[in-house]
């Protein structure tokens, strides 16, 4: 699935996300500007770093409209989603606040993944010991590559098949 992530003009608030699937059909939403990275863009690092199918842009890629799958991995009493979505979710909420911090701490960022999750009343994903920092370093590289996309310019990413 190709992601085009479109940098509106500099006095707007959101920037638009279209994502378009294999079959040529596609689905967007507004991204609302917020001084670090978009939250669905910290969603493509974690969901492709990790090869994770399960989760927000797994839900796209099978036919879901963005809308509905914003709804449904943002409900945290949707106990029909599946562990991985929120564990995504979770993880993505954790490295915000690291880039909101400008540093990543280890210990703070598993207290993150683990409080959102447990607060959820799900499990707290098996991550390996350097996750968090490579996911983080990930996310840093993203920013800068959004960052240079000039008002009205457009940065395309490619979900791989998983």
């Amino acid at each position: 699935m190709k992601l085009i992530a479109t940098r509106a003009g500099r006095a707007d608030k959101y920037d638009q996300l279209r994502c378009v699937r294999r079959d040529g059909s596609a689905t967007g939403c507004a991204m609302p500007r917020q001084g670090i990275l978009p939250h669905d863009l910290v969603h493509y690092v974690v969901e492709s770093t990790l090869g994770w199918r399960h989760a927000f842009y797994g839900m796209i890629a099978a036919g879901t409209d963005i809308g509905g799958a914003m709804e449904q991995a943002h409900d945290p009493g949707n106990a029909a989603l599946v562990d991985q979505a929120i564990h995504v979710e979770a993880i993505v909420e954790s490295l915000q606040a690291q880039l909101w911090s400008g540093a990543f701490d280890a210990a703070m960022f598993d207290e993150g993944v683990r409080t959102a999750c447990t607060g959820r009343g799900r499990s707290v994903p098996a991550l390996p010991a350097d996750a968090g920092r490579q996911l983080f370093d990930a996310v840093l590289l993203l920013d800068e590559r959004w960052r240079l996309v000039p008002w009205h310019g457009t940065l395309e990413l490619e979900l791989p098949d998983l």
